[in-house]
């Protein structure tokens, strides 16, 4: 494992994966609701039922190619021919998943007698997407711990991976809907955009496989079975707490994001300007991701992290009192300040989640970084599920209908996705973090018992 300075290329080429990978959280997360309610035409509810049951499967596929990953041996490492051979047919699913049914069934397919088998073809494809899409992600993730065992060269090395993602990110909010609008058919919009999305994520997944080297000397995990091996897991105390934190944080953002185009057509009955927003927060948020990384050196991972989760609370629930009273320039003016916090947040857990791995390789002697991102994302896989399922049902109790005025309290439901609800969880995340217990100095101590047990096992 590497210890010293890491390259240029092998940075960036292991962050631009995470460009196509954004691409694939931005149009599940920022478009796919409500591509599902209002171009499909799925009942809000059902569509969040789907959302959640596809995440469910996802979560619990996650560990199972985090152990394979684990456990692989070839010549080109543990982690990259999984991350070459997703990468083909998740740019299939995407096109898939952004087709709507009716281009091919026929007209009248959004009616209610039509509703099971909508649920059932949007559940059946969404599974697929996730799945490919695990393949992918996981053994990527768990390369972070074995390019570097530096403290500060972890934060770097994710600093560019969160650039390339906040890249991604922006890419995606500002090119979805302008994609679809090109159209005069919504249908085939999005279907272009799946193709383009699809493209992308494809070739940047090629590009990490053909300019990132695994470590020669990581051995595969042996030891312990599958059940074993994730029980274990959970013994690591540091870990489940940044475990904790996060999985609250990412469901406060699923909540923000799935809600930010009803929010922009329902309450400032302007749609178009969904896409301004989105730019104005990610735009931010990429300029303050360096900063979050210098701020790391200094005042701590713990600190900007828990910081930026903060700042977002504090502006949703300014964004809940006064946005529908001051207007839409007052809501985007927010977006700005928003978008701090999402720059402090967006590289600090996955700088903070190698540390606590590297605990674990010190308790057990073994290299588990599949299993501990499997469980990574299979939590926090959960935690969206919920929320989305939360949010779907909420609206459809609301009284939510797609393209038509809201009533007084279908609009505030909301809102109530814009402010309360989302800025608790955060405030929760913070809350928890607060008890993460490796900084600096313990991490250098733990750095340094694992170098005299591998002299010592010699």
């Amino acid at each position: 494992m590497e210890s010293h300075k890491l390259s240029l290329k092998v940075k960036a080429g292991y962050g631009v994966c995470d460009l196509g990978g954004n691409l694939f959280f931005t149009a599940t997360a920022f478009v796919l609701l409500n591509f599902l309610t209002d171009t499909v035409g799925l009942a809000a509810g059902l569509a969040g039922t789907v959302l959640m049951i596809g995440r469910f499967w996802d979560a619990f596929y996650d560990p199972v190619i985090g152990y394979i990953s684990d456990r692989t041996t070839s010549k080109w490492g543990r982690r990259r021919p999984y991350i070459f051979a997703g990468s083909f047919p998740l740019f299939a699913a995407m096109i898939l998943m952004f087709t709507n049914p009716a281009m091919f069934a026929g007209a009248g397919w959004d009616s209610a007698s039509h509703q099971p088998a909508l649920f059932v073809w949007g559940l059946v494809v969404y599974i697929i997407l996730c799945t490919v899409y695990s393949t992918v992600n996981i053994p990527y993730s768990s390369l972070t711990p074995e390019l570097t065992q530096d403290f500060n060269e972890r934060t770097s090395l994710n600093g560019y991976r969160f650039g390339f993602a906040a890249f991604g990110t922006l890419l995606g909010a500002g090119a979805a809907l302008p994609i679809v609008g090109l159209f005069s058919d919504r249908n085939a919009g999005f279907m272009t955009m799946g193709i383009i999305f699809g493209a992308v994520m494809l070739v940047t997944a090629l590009i990490t496989v053909a300019t990132v080297r695994e470590p020669a000397t990581t051995r595969p995990a042996a030891s312990m079975g599958f059940v074993k091996t994730y029980l274990s897991v959970f013994k690591n105390r540091p870990y489940v707490i940044i475990l904790t934190a996060y999985v609250l944080h990412i469901m406060a953002i699923t909540i923000v994001s799935g809600i930010t185009i009803y929010y922009f057509k329902y309450i400032h009955k302007n749609e178009q300007m969904t896409t301004m927003a989105l730019l104005i927060l990610l735009v931010t948020a990429m300029i303050f991701i360096p900063v979050s990384v210098v701020l790391a050196k200094k005042a701590g991972k713990k600190a900007v992290y828990g910081g930026g989760m903060l700042i977002i609370a504090a502006v949703l629930m300014v964004l809940f009192f006064f946005g529908h009273v001051y207007g839409i320039h007052f809501s985007l003016a927010l977006m700005f300040f928003m978008g701090i916090g999402f720059g402090f947040t967006y590289v600090m857990p996955y700088a903070i989640v190698p540390d606590a791995i590297e605990y674990d390789y010190l308790l057990t002697g073994e290299r588990r970084e599949g299993a501990f991102y499997g469980i990574w994302t299979w939590a926090l896989k959960i935690g969206q599920a919920l929320a989305v399922f939360f949010m779907g049902w909420v609206l459809s109790l609301t009284g939510y209908m797609p393209d038509v005025q809201q009533t007084s309290l279908a609009s505030f439901g909301i809102r109530l996705f814009v402010g309360p609800v989302p800025a608790l969880i955060f405030v929760l995340g913070a809350v928890v973090l607060y008890y993460y217990p490796i900084n600096e100095k313990r991490y250098n101590e733990i750095v340094a018992a694992i170098k005299k047990m591998e002299l010592e096992s010699k």
